[in-house]
């Protein structure tokens, strides 16, 4: 059974720093591409990174780069997204997803496992 659950979220001030995890099983973790999309509260889904099967190649959308890194560690099959100078407009639901797509998919249609995602919500 493929699981990918994420953990990590919570509540952070501005300015603050959070690092997800998504916990990859039932799949060769180290063949696929993984990704991380958000959920804003009202909105649709939105890409925000994505990172090649290698971990080599790392993609991001304007509005997350200099502060979001995506990282993985396929001896833990495991993806990472740390986040830093958090603002409210990061407040979403982070879901991770694979996709055994070749090279760094950018496309949600291209995700065929996805987990059940972890809450960010940035107030003061």
């Amino acid at each position: 059974e493929v699981r990918l659950v994420e953990s990590g979220g919570g509540l952070v001030q501005p300015g603050g720093s959070l690092r997800l995890s998504c916990a990859a099983s039932g799949f060769t973790f180290s063949s696929y591409a993984m990704t991380w999309v958000r959920q804003a509260p009202g909105k649709g889904l939105e890409w925000v990174s994505s990172i090649i099967n290698g971990g080599g190649t790392t993609r991001y959308v304007d509005s997350v780069k200099g502060r979001f890194t995506i990282s993985r560690d396929n001896a833990k099959n495991t993806l990472y997204l740390q986040m830093n100078s958090l603002k409210s407009e990061d407040t979403a639901v982070y879901y991770c997803a694979a996709s055994n797509v070749l090279g760094v998919p950018l496309r949600i249609q291209e995700y065929d496992y996805w987990g059940q995602g972890t809450q960010v919500t940035v107030s003061s």
